[in-house]
């Protein structure tokens, strides 16, 4: 079942195919809920009320990865890449939503490429969707060897946080952050059914 499920998603991509008629639909609504009633003119954005731009709600990390973290084949261990994702997300989730955030599902992980021992490690994490108290994180995982300034993507990590109370919506600007909200809102939907988790559950860093 996991298998098809990544191959669905895969096929799907968003760097592949077009959106649907409904998601196009979706950043269509988006779009014009953002534009000024004072002007008539597609330039004129504005937030609705209790609204974020996307953009704003971005933060980055940089890790040296040392020899302590290689694995039996002399590369970075993947769980040491996990947990540095999962915190800059968390972290994410936490400012977003001001309030300490707890994780509902961390989406399936692909290690695309290995990631060398004394490489650079550099982590983009940003909110992609919200709905309710749900908090949608996307973390992009890139590395840059010592020996060249070219930057490889290692990972991306999807995790999805419930906050203790009602978050902001996301508003996209461009049409690159169009793309990542329609990720996100599918990652989202394709998670299992939302759960209610209680306060005390030790999930957070």
């Amino acid at each position: 079942m996991n298998k098809s499920r990544r191959i669905a998603f895969s096929t799907s991509s968003l760097l592949k195919v077009a959106p649907s008629s409904e998601e196009r639909n979706i950043i269509h609504e988006l779009f014009l809920t953002t534009l000024d009633p004072k002007t008539i003119s597609f330039q004129s954005r504005i937030l609705p009320p209790k609204a974020v731009w996307m953009e704003d709600t971005k933060l980055k990390s940089l890790d040296i990865c040392h020899p302590q973290e290689r694995n039996v084949f002399n590369r970075i261990f993947g769980g040491f890449l996990m947990r540095k994702a999962y915190e800059l997300a968390w972290a994410t989730a936490c400012s977003f939503g001001g309030s300490r955030p707890y994780v509902v599902t961390v989406d399936d992980i692909m290690f695309q490429k290995p990631v060398e021992v004394g490489s650079l490690l550099f982590l983009s994490s940003q909110v992609c969707f919200t709905q309710d108290n749900y908090i949608q994180v996307r973390v992009h995982s890139e590395v840059s060897s010592l020996d060249s300034r070219e930057h490889m993507t290692t990972n991306v990590f999807h995790f999805t946080f419930m906050s203790e109370k009602e978050v902001p919506l996301i508003f996209p600007k461009t049409y690159g952050e169009s793309m990542l909200y329609l990720d996100g809102q599918r990652h989202f939907k394709s998670m299992s059914t939302p759960v209610t988790l209680k306060k005390d559950y030790p999930v957070e860093p």
